[in-house]
């Protein structure tokens, strides 16, 4: 399921500064390269991508804004800065059902998308197929190699270009990696769940 926040613009490409530079410095293709998908074309890619992964249960990605995930970043992760994509495994009561949450950002994949020189469609698509490797219990910062082989190999299955990890390797980041996710576990998104934690029992909503 894909959910978009209210908060979030429509067509970052815009209101982007970087996005309207890189529209009017190039032909008119670039700027619609630069909108958002539809939720019906995510839906799409993300059933696909589950299957791939070999993910059961429910998936719901909220598309939100840099202000709503570094809030979500802070609360959740204890780390009070912007990042692309956050993940969210489900536990408990339902959690057979309920694969997990994804929360993107959908200004900082528009960068990352300019800064990598494709489409905004094809980066939110790299970061939901991250995002899922991390729900099926991968994490590339703790493993010896083994989540950025298959993130490689689904990327060639999907049709995608450069993962994140290999991006990250090429290109380190000062603020540091794409997160990897929280150790934190929640009930769906679109359920207005609540982290399953003894400390932490706000909802997962921006």
């Amino acid at each position: 399921m894909i959910l978009l926040d209210p908060d979030l613009d429509p067509d970052p490409a815009l209101t982007s500064t970087s996005a309207k530079q890189t529209a009017a410095s190039g032909l008119p293709t670039q700027k619609k390269n630069l909108r958002l998908p539809s939720a019906r074309t995510l839906a799409r890619f993300l059933s696909e991508a589950q299957s791939a992964v070999r993910l059961k249960g429910e998936v719901t990605v909220l598309l939100t804004t840099d202000v709503a995930i570094r809030k979500l970043n802070r609360q959740f992760c204890n780390k009070n800065k912007v990042t692309d994509v956050l993940s969210f495994p489900a536990d408990g009561i339902g959690a057979e059902e309920i694969a997990g949450d994804l929360a993107i950002s959908v200004p900082t994949a528009l960068k990352q998308a300019i800064d990598q020189g494709h489409s905004l469609s094809t980066e939110v698509k790299i970061l939901i197929l991250h995002g899922l490797l991390h729900l099926a219990g991968h994490d590339h910062e703790s493993d010896t190699g083994q989540m950025a082989r298959r993130e490689r190999l689904l990327r060639t299955q999907l049709r995608l270009p450069q993962g994140l990890i290999e991006r990250t390797n090429v290109e380190p980041d000062p603020k540091g990696p794409t997160n990897v996710g929280c150790p934190i576990h929640s009930r769906s998104l679109r359920m207005g769940g609540k982290p399953r934690t003894q400390t932490r029992k706000r909802s997962l909503k921006p």
